[in-house]
């Protein structure tokens, strides 16, 4: 098979809905939607886990967040289990790693030759606070200055992407053309704090904007495991309408600036001299609620949060085409070690080859696992999914299903509707197949009972860690 390099750009909390080419009423991603034409676009990928560490984690090594043990934003990958970079670093293939990577610290040794620019957790703690979980805390101070500052102006994250970007288009134009590599770029736009520069919020006057879906002042009711998560991250609670609909502006404006950014790299690798041999990846390490349901940030397992864009392009990849088959961040794995032609030393059995399965027929019948152990969840959840079916199991509580194709928006569970029990009941046992959903649990609280007296019980760890997001490095 014919190697081809790899660049791969991620960016942090991008709402797959929020795209062009995915019919956004307003949304403008001229550069992904221009990528998307030219490549294939995976409209059921999912996030293995809606919370960056263990998505990210999960993503390097391949695994799901159960296999692995990265369960929350204090527990960040540090190399101790072996992932694509290793096995290509094994196999002489350059990798090499700028922006937002989200690990533990730069010094541990998670499969890159290099890392510039790069962003980890706080003092390789992370969120410790949102270790404690049972009893559950309602984090308030966190909640009210979540998004904020909200508005225009220019954020230290907004300068971060431009740098990553910058150093991005330095290091295409300098590498060199006779060694294999694989680019990671970490771009940390539209996440939080939803601060944006002017240009880019004008694109979206907040009162042009639709208010945000199955708010519960219209009568909605959130699911008892997603109460939990409101209660104890009360951030809707701390805006007006007035500022609901600007917080949707400034993240509407933060995925245009992202896309610009994008724009800046994919133009740079078309003028390099590796235009004819790389391939592209775009994704996100997990989605965000946008005010639906009444929720900011993510950490649920709707759409909104669990899905992610991915988008496939370069060579050998089919143009404008639009593939259902379900797909995975873990994915990864097979997939970079596939395009530099690389046999993996431990594949995963439920592994799929991106670029692969962009030439192959669609297959909805694949099953994808997303899971949640983590801050403002008494419990873990899990979600699994086909291209039309998306079943979601509460420890603890009734489960949920939805039928995708029937109810995109997720706008009611038909988990106990008589037509639809013989997919729950199959769901559910293709679940338990996988893994026990309550000793999964159980064993993620226990490690983080284990944590929280590392650091002096729970009163000393609820004051420890950054209160949202982490500082840039720059």
């Amino acid at each position: 098979m014919p190697r081809h390099n790899v660049v791969v750009i991620l960016s942090d909390e991008h709402a797959a809905e929020v795209l062009g080419v995915e019919g956004h009423r307003v949304a403008r991603t001229p550069n992904l939607d221009r990528l998307a034409a030219r490549g294939t676009r995976f409209t059921r990928a999912y996030t293995p886990s809606p919370i960056c560490v263990p998505a990210r984690a999960a993503f390097a090594t391949g695994r799901p967040v159960h296999a692995i043990g990265y369960w929350d934003n204090a527990n960040a990958y540090d190399g101790r289990v072996r992932g694509w970079g290793h096995v290509l670093q094994d196999h002489g293939v350059r990798v090499e790693a700028i922006g937002k990577l989200h690990y533990r610290a730069a010094e541990d040794p998670t499969g890159f030759d290099a890392e510039h620019l790069a962003m980890h957790i706080v003092n390789g703690q992370g969120m410790v606070w949102g270790l404690v979980r049972n009893p559950l805390p309602v984090f308030q101070r966190q909640a009210a200055g979540m998004l904020r500052p909200i508005g225009p102006g220019t954020s230290k994250y907004n300068l971060y992407d431009v740098a990553v970007a910058d150093r991005a288009i330095a290091w295409l134009n300098e590498a060199p053309t006779d060694q294999p590599f694989v680019l990671f770029v970490g771009l940390v736009a539209p996440h939080f704090p939803l601060t944006v520069p002017p240009e880019w919020l004008a694109l979206y006057p907040p009162e042009t904007l639709p208010r945000p879906r199955l708010h519960p002042s219209t009568g909605y009711r959130r699911h008892p495991w997603v109460e939990d998560m409101h209660v104890s991250q009360p951030v809707d609670d701390s805006l007006n309408d007035e500022e609901r609909q600007l917080a949707l502006a400034c993240y509407l404006g933060l995925v245009s600036y992202l896309d610009h950014q994008v724009g800046r790299i994919l133009d740079a690798l078309a003028a390099s001299p590796h235009a004819q041999t790389t391939r592209i990846v775009y994704s996100s390490d997990h989605g965000d609620n946008m005010g639906t349901r009444g929720l900011w940030g993510k950490c649920v397992l709707y759409e909104e949060s669990a899905r992610v864009p991915l988008i496939v392009a370069g060579p050998g990849v089919p143009a404008g085409r639009v593939s259902t088959t379900p797909m995975n961040l873990t994915d990864a794995r097979a997939s970079l070690l596939a395009a530099l032609d690389v046999v993996d030393e431990a594949p995963d059995p439920d592994g799929r080859d991106w670029f692969a399965a962009a030439s192959a027929p669609d297959d909805p019948a694949r099953l994808v696992l997303s899971e949640y152990h983590a801050v403002g969840s008494r419990t873990g959840a899990f979600l699994l999914a086909d291209a039309r079916y998306k079943y979601i199991h509460y420890v603890g509580h009734p489960p949920e299903l939805f039928d995708l194709e029937q109810d995109p928006g997720e706008t009611r569970s038909v988990a106990d509707d008589e037509p639809y029990r013989a997919v729950r009941d199959a769901m559910a046992a293709a679940l338990h197949q996988r893994l026990d959903p309550e000793a999964v649990s159980a064993r993620a609280l226990a490690d983080q009972a284990q944590m929280i007296e590392h650091y002096g019980g729970p009163e000393r760890a609820l004051t420890l860690g950054a209160p949202g997001a982490s500082p840039v490095p720059i």
